[in-house]
């Protein structure tokens, strides 16, 4: 139900299953097995008999980007294999056979190459966009990702947004106290307006139900458009240019992809109202941020609430640190490659200096990605990470994407 949602977390038919896995079991041949039990996958003509069914093999894993209380959960359900916890993907070692990872690790052809022995990638998330999936089939290298494990979270966080935009609380917390103005710091009520959905996946259904809570009208835009849906939630699928059109909130929920990327862009936020509110706790990308500062500026957009950007570091750290880091490791660095990696290098100094514009606004509220975190949907990510690598290492079938 959600933008080219096509191909993400669908369950392997048996002969996907059995090609993937016949590459994982003649690469764990010459390891040591326990309590192997066999049985023919399908007899149909053209599908290898392959393992789909043992005790476990002991495999290597490798951990990135993991909080203490994860480590421990994980090593204690994964206890009979190789876990090993990293800061950084570049710490992992070229004997990993499994690697689970979160967004900010990004995989490609480069790394895959370096770890030959990898063959199943585990990524704590909904998003796939931080993984090279072309590489990964290249390599022989599954993935799986955790789908729909925090879809109340993310929409109530986006509430927490639109109501901070709504209300204006960052400006009534930066007013001056002892000059203190009600009419500059005038909110609106969400009741009678209408919010326009990008992307009609489970999060923004929930976020249909929550603005009916509020008295609000809902529009979708999105590719799919599921029989009944529309009745049982109360909203109307829309074309992209009506949506824009009649929506005095637009909220992104589509994942990243070549059609979404920059789907908000100078020329779709010239078709909004004046006014607009522009809510993503999606995908930085999916947001033009050059377009988005020039529409504040211009007040064609009057505030936007954002959980992501194209560059998220600035969110979490001052543009001068950034800087400075890059400067030293570009210093460190072969300088054979320097000329290759300046185009690059000149757009990501460009995109940081825009994000941080945008969110020095007073009209924009930002949380650094911070969305999906809490206590239920961490531990629903941490379960099914697991049940994935155990299926995977098992022979079991597990929802594979590449």
């Amino acid at each position: 139900m959600a933008i080219l949602a096509g191909g993400v977390g669908v369950a392997c038919t048996g002969i996907r299953w059995v090609s993937i896995a016949s590459h994982y079991w003649a690469a764990l041949s010459a390891r040591v097995s326990v309590k192997r039990k066999f049985r023919i996958a399908s007899d149909k003509p053209g599908v290898v008999p392959c393992p789909t069914s043992l005790e476990y093999f002991i495999v290597i894993i490798y951990f990135v980007e993991t909080e203490s209380a994860e480590q421990e959960y994980f090593a204690a359900r994964l206890q009979e294999h190789d876990v090993r916890f990293v800061p950084h993907l570049d710490e992992v070692g070229e004997d990993a056979e499994v690697l689970s990872l979160f967004i900010n690790s990004r995989v490609n052809g480069q790394f895959l190459e370096a770890h030959p022995q990898l063959r199943f990638i585990a990524t704590r998330s909904t998003a796939i966009d931080h993984l090279d999936l072309p590489a990964c089939r290249e390599h022989k290298v599954a993935v799986a990702n955790v789908n729909d494990y925090g879809f109340t979270t993310v929409a109530e966080h986006t509430f927490a947004l639109i109501l901070a935009l709504s209300r204006r609380l960052r400006e009534v917390m930066i007013a001056p106290k002892g000059n203190f103005s009600y009419a500059a710091t005038r909110g609106f009520d969400l009741a009678g307006k209408t919010i326009g959905i990008i992307g009609m996946g489970r999060i923004g259904q929930r976020v249909a139900e929550l603005a009916h809570a509020f008295r609000m009208s809902v529009l979708s835009y999105d590719v799919d458009h599921p029989d009944g849906l529309e009745r049982a939630l109360d909203f109307t699928y829309v074309p992209l240019e009506k949506l824009l059109r009649e929506s005095h909130i637009i909220s992104l929920h589509a994942p990243l992809s070549a059609e979404t990327y920059h789907i908000i862009n100078r020329e779709t936020l010239a078709k909004c109202q004046e006014g607009v509110l522009i809510v993503n706790t999606a995908r930085g990308a999916l947001v033009d941020t050059q377009a988005l500062r020039e529409a504040l500026d211009s007040g064609q957009v009057g505030g936007a609430g954002l959980d992501v950007l194209q560059d998220e570091r600035v969110m979490r750290q001052s543009v001068s640190k950034i800087i400075a880091s890059d400067i030293v490791q570009h210093l460190r660095s072969d300088a054979t490659a320097h000329d290759a990696r300046d185009a690059d290098r000149l757009q990501e100094l460009h995109e940081l200096m825009l994000g941080d514009a945008v969110l020095a606004k007073s009209n924009v509220v930002f949380t650094p990605h911070v969305a999906f975190n809490s206590i239920e949907a961490v531990q629903r990510v941490k379960e099914v990470t697991v049940e994935n690598i155990l299926s995977f290492a098992q022979g079991g079938g597990v929802g594979l994407i590449a």
